[in-house]
């Protein structure tokens, strides 16, 4: 059995790791938010870049904490087709849950298939994360831990989808998007104390590419993708902003026959009324 080390570079990647995870789950939490207060097209925009940013977010925690994976008396090694397929993967199954949620009648339901689906396909991302690993020797997995691990994914996935459902303020959504990423990271290293790796020494080359040729250049893209699109969506106005801007400026553009509508002083108009009978009624003045 070869020695297995989760943080070769420390904690540096664990906590990287986390904070990737924490803002694609900021980032997802919010869009899917936004999307919720809105519907056509909009809505659609929203909860697709809601999938893409916790499937990114997600993918992005996987690999950069593999950035700190080694195994002894071997080098590693990443299939491309198959870690390219699993970031697909996880925006194409974090977006059916997110649009599940976002887009069916009944919410209680939504919420149940789609954190079970996401959670599956959170899982599922992570193995076939791991399925894509190139080593000298073979890769072995505790059932009982794997499982743990679905576990802790669908439970995380639905808190997710939740708390898009049922959470409006930015400092809920922070609180939530810290618990989330801490779920996240749970899941993805219960599921590394799953393995454990039968080492053969060879001489031969490995196949695929290793991790600063592919695995680190592509996760420094996708945390830049996360951290411009969290720009962006902090810098755009909500639809009650928007409402409030619409209700402030038909309130004080002016009338058509160029009169203003804005809300009459307080002072009253000073010109006499005219009573019921045709007398001019002034206000009482006290000497």
């Amino acid at each position: 059995m070869g020695h297995l080390d989760h943080a070769t570079f420390g904690w540096l990647t664990p906590a990287l790791s986390y904070v990737m995870a924490a803002i694609g789950a900021a980032l997802g939490l919010s869009c899917t938010v936004r999307a919720l207060d809105t519907s056509g097209r909009s809505r659609r925009n929203w909860l697709v870049t809601a999938a893409s940013a916790l499937g990114t977010g997600i993918w992005t925690m996987h690999f950069v904490a593999m950035l700190g994976f080694g195994v002894t008396g071997t080098e590693i090694r990443y299939n491309v087709p198959l870690t390219l397929l699993s970031l697909l993967g996880a925006m194409l199954v974090v977006g059916c849950g997110v649009f599940a949620v976002g887009y069916s009648r009944d919410r209680t339901r939504a919420l149940a298939v789609g954190g079970v689906g996401t959670g599956l396909g959170v899982a599922s991302m992570h193995y076939l994360g791991m399925a894509a690993l190139r080593l000298h020797g073979t890769i072995h997995f505790d059932p009982l831990r794997v499982v743990l691990s679905v576990v802790i994914a669908v439970v995380a996935a639905t808190a997710a989808l939740w708390a898009a459902l049922n959470i409006k303020s930015s400092r809920a959504v922070a609180l939530a998007s810290l618990v989330m990423g801490a779920a996240v990271s749970s899941m993805h290293y219960t599921g590394m104390m799953a393995v454990s790796v039968s080492v053969a020494p060879s001489g031969s080359e490995l196949p695929g590419a290793t991790t600063m040729q592919f695995i680190f250049p592509l996760a420094v893209g996708l945390g830049s993708y996360l951290f411009l699109t969290s720009a962006f969506v902090a810098l755009s106005p909500t639809a009650r902003e928007r409402a409030a801007y619409v209700s402030a400026g038909r309130a004080t553009e002016p009338a058509a026959d160029g009169t203003s509508t804005r809300p009459a002083q307080r002072g009253g108009d000073p010109r006499p009324r005219r009573g019921s009978r045709g007398h001019d009624v002034f206000p009482s003045v006290t000497p």
